[in-house]
């Protein structure tokens, strides 16, 4: 520790030697020897951080939080007030673990005050949480969570579209088959042909002219609950159009620039995912169904589930 860099309040306790410059510790925290705290970090009153604890570069701590054997914040990671974090499922007084659970905080992630995150967990990169939500599972990255148990409400950045039936209002273009680049790169909705008389409604797509690729599977995705997600991947090769041919739900586009959510609520909208645009489904009704068409068999392989690794895919 550079003791003419990092400020220790009077009332502070900081007896790790492996703190970064510009840290600051402020009264009433106590940082145990084992504990690695990185730079510019800011640490407040009635903080207690224990040994096997690695704390990034500016990190905000704020007052009245404990982090327990097990606990990592990346760098940029935000704790609000009096957040509570766990490193045992079912702890016993002088009872103790040979091995605590590890849990992740990302970078850039945020934890609202008083939100409770069990152990062993990941909370993904950039993520949000909600003040007062209780993580019973991992966190996506970008992902908002809220409430009790916590779940997905929404993904930070993705600036929802308006919904399926009104994404081509006022687009100057024939009435079927209008397509609009989003703006997401790789991402285009399609309005395919309706038809509509009193015996009810046909719509109708066309391999190589309304499906932009030759198609050689499709799957249905239905009876999903409304608080789950689904997606949250990336194809190396594989082409994706995707049709909600009942119910409604919301797809999330990310080409690791530009994030936007889509609303999907009616059959003759389809959405084009072209290979490396991370994809997220959620905010299923209760009777929905979708149909997706892709360009290419299945291939684990062609999958690109992590989205760190994502990021560094296209950013090659």
């Amino acid at each position: 520790m550079n003791s003419d860099s990092v400020f220790v309040h009077p009332q502070g306790l900081c007896e790790s030697k492996n703190v970064g410059s510009n840290t600051r510790v402020w009264a009433f925290a106590h940082i145990l020897p084992g504990a690695s705290i990185g730079a510019d970090c800011n640490i407040c009153d009635h903080v207690f951080i224990e040994n096997q604890v690695r704390v990034g570069n500016r990190v905000t701590i704020k007052c009245g939080v404990q982090l327990w054997d097990g606990i990592t914040l990346e760098d940029d990671v935000f704790i609000g007030p009096n957040a509570t974090f766990t490193n045992e499922l079912y702890p016993r007084s002088k009872v103790y673990p040979e091995n605590y659970a590890e849990t992740r905080v990302c970078a850039g992630a945020s934890i609202g005050a008083s939100a409770t995150i069990l152990p062993g967990l990941t909370i993904g990169r950039k993520a949000m949480v909600a003040a007062g939500a209780v993580v019973t599972r991992s966190v996506p990255a970008n992902a908002v969570v809220v409430g009790n148990p916590a779940r997905i409400t929404a993904y930070v950045d993705s600036h929802m579209k308006p919904n399926a039936a009104t994404i081509f209002n006022g687009f100057d273009g024939p009435r079927e088959n209008d397509v609009i680049n989003s703006e997401v790169s790789g991402v285009t909705i399609h309005r395919l042909p309706l038809i509509t008389d009193l015996r009810g409604s046909l719509s109708v797509g066309e391999f190589g002219n309304h499906v932009p690729f030759p198609v050689q599977r499709y799957f249905l995705v239905f009876d999903v609950p409304s608080a789950e997600t689904r997606g949250e991947h990336a194809h190396y090769d594989c082409h994706q159009f995707l049709i909600c041919v009942k119910g409604s739900l919301a797809i999330v586009v990310d080409d690791g620039k530009q994030r936007r959510e889509i609303h999907l609520n009616r059959p003759n909208i389809g959405v084009h995912v072209a290979p490396r645009v991370w994809g997220i489904l959620y905010k299923f009704s209760q009777d929905a169904v979708l149909m997706v068409l892709a360009s290419h068999h299945y291939d684990s392989a062609d999958y690109i589930r992590e989205y760190d690794k994502f990021l560094d895919v296209v950013n090659q």
